[in-house]
């Protein structure tokens, strides 16, 4: 028996109910609801292994400003709770550049933490 799971697109504002199917294994085996290639390529990727971006804000010393701070690439779902955990246990120092690395490799997914503007 093939089990299925639905969820809605966000690669664009359509919005599309994606509907995958899974065989008896467990292997994707049909994808149906999108609209266009994004939606097709979305519903394979989350469907086997979804991925976030994630952005958080953090405290340089001597700074009264927060430093936000992204990954540089969409993350394994299941991992968010440790990169998080990393990005909470931050001690950074300014100055610090817009792009510049805070993290090599988030919670070993391979991932940088990157600061998205600059701190005097």
């Amino acid at each position: 028996m093939a089990d299925s799971t639905s969820f809605t697109c966000v690669s664009c504002p359509l919005g599309c109910v994606l509907e995958v199917t899974f065989d008896d294994a467990g292997n994707l085996a049909d994808v149906s609801g999108y609209t266009c290639n994004r939606g097709l390529e979305y519903a394979k990727q989350e469907a086997v292994d979804p991925r976030r971006n994630i952005s958080a804000v953090v405290w340089a010393d001597g700074v009264l400003e927060p430093l936000s701070v992204k990954t540089s690439s969409p993350i394994p779902k299941a991992k968010i709770f440790d990169v998080m955990e990393e990005v909470r246990a931050l001690r950074l120092q300014a100055p610090i550049d817009s792009g510049q690395v805070v993290i090599e490799d988030a919670a070993g997914t391979g991932v940088p933490i990157v600061a998205t503007k600059s701190l005097a």
